[in-house]
Order: structure tokens, then C-alpha cells, then sequence
């Protein structure tokens, strides 16, 4: 192992939009399931991580489909859900260990064009050696192609990579591209003791 790739959201940072909804402060149970619903579980949350539509155009497209009272809500999950960041506790410390280990520490993460615009705010991201986000690729995990894409890029070899992810399905994506990989479950321990025990 001379090189782990992680995943951002549920692994780096909380990423969970019914958490997202509650701090919205939204009261009602029926405007929590309809913002969550428009916002995050239509088809354009998807398309934002690939790179096909921006924060403004999936705004004008939620809008119309809200109650008037949910707006300003909406525009906040859309264009702001990272806010306050909340990193998932040990991750920081885990990564740095990985850094005074000599090891690469890369970013592999499905979102959208707006990454970069925070990247910089997320605690562990100082440690990081590279990254490629799937928008700015057109190109979202676990398509073969992104993983080759972020080898190539740095020049890692698949074999001397480890990746991080807590969907499976990207996980496998990994392995198939000739990686190790470890499907994170939440704990930076476990992950801990997966890595160097």
C-alpha cells in the first residue's frame, strides 16, 4: 500500500440530507419529505454530481414544485447543504497518520461543480496530495473510467492503492480497476485497524 484514495461525503464529511432538512428547522413532517424529495431525490441531484447541470439550474427546476415558504429552505440544501461542515470525528487525525506514514492521500468524490468552492473549508483536506471530482470529469463512480482517470492523472499504480468508499457499489468499482478496497462503515477505528493492523 503507497497510496489511499477516499471518498468525501459520509466518509470526510457528513453528507445527509434528511440531517440537512432537520437543520433547515422545517417543522413539518410533510415539507421535510417534499424538500427531500424535489431536492435530493430527484434525477437532478444526480446530474449536478455528473457534471450535467449546476446548482442554478436545478434551483429553477425545484422551485416551481415548492410552496413559496420553502424557498429560501431550498436554496440553502442547494446551494449551501455543506454548511456548517461537520467531518466525520477521527478522520483528520486518521489521514494526517497516513501522511507521517509517507503515504498518498487522494480525493476520488461524486459532486458537483462546486467542490472546489469548499474543499479548501474541510478540516482534513490540507493533507491531500490530489483529487478528482466527478462533475469537473463528466464522469461519476463506479464508472472504470474515473478510477483510470484519477491513476492516470497522479500516475498511481491500481496494485499500491487502497480506496475508501461507503457505497459498495464504488467500492467494487475500485477493486475492478485493480485496487483494494474498504467499504467504510463510519467508525475511523475500524478503518484504522482495516488499514494497519
Amino acid at each position: 500500500m503507497q497510496n489511499i484514495i477516499f471518498d468525501m461525503g459520509n466518509v470526510l464529511i457528513n453528507h445527509d440530507p434528511v440531517h440537512f432538512v432537520e437543520r433547515e428547522g422545517i417543522a413539518d413532517a410533510t415539507d421535510r419529505e417534499l424538500l427531500l424529495n424535489i431536492i435530493f431525490r430527484a434525477e437532478g441531484w444526480a446530474k449536478l454530481d455528473s457534471g450535467e447541470m449546476v446548482e442554478a439550474e436545478l434551483e429553477s427546476q425545484v422551485l416551481p414544485a415548492l410552496p413559496a415558504r420553502l424557498h429560501a429552505a431550498a436554496h440553502r440544501l442547494i446551494f449551501a447543504w455543506e454548511r456548517p461542515i461537520e467531518a466525520i470525528p477521527g478522520m483528520e487525525a486518521l489521514i494526517q497518520e497516513c501522511k507521517g506514514r509517507g503515504l498518498g492521500v487522494y480525493l476520488l468524490s461524486n459532486a458537483s461543480l462546486r467542490q472546489p468552492e469548499y474543499w479548501k473549508d474541510v478540516p482534513c483536506s490540507r493533507f491531500f496530495d490530489g483529487a478528482v471530482v466527478s462533475a469537473c470529469e463528466r464522469c461519476v463512480k463506479p464508472d472504470p473510467e474515473i478510477y483510470r482517470r484519477l491513476l492516470d492523472r497522479y500516475g498511481l499504480e491500481a496494485g499500491e492503492c487502497v480506496f475508501v468508499d461507503d457505497v459498495q457499489a464504488n467500492v467494487d468499482g475500485a477493486v475492478a480497476a485493480g485496487m483494494c478496497g474498504i467499504r467504510f462503515e463510519g467508525s475511523a477505528e475500524k478503518l484504522r485497524e482495516a488499514l494497519f493492523s
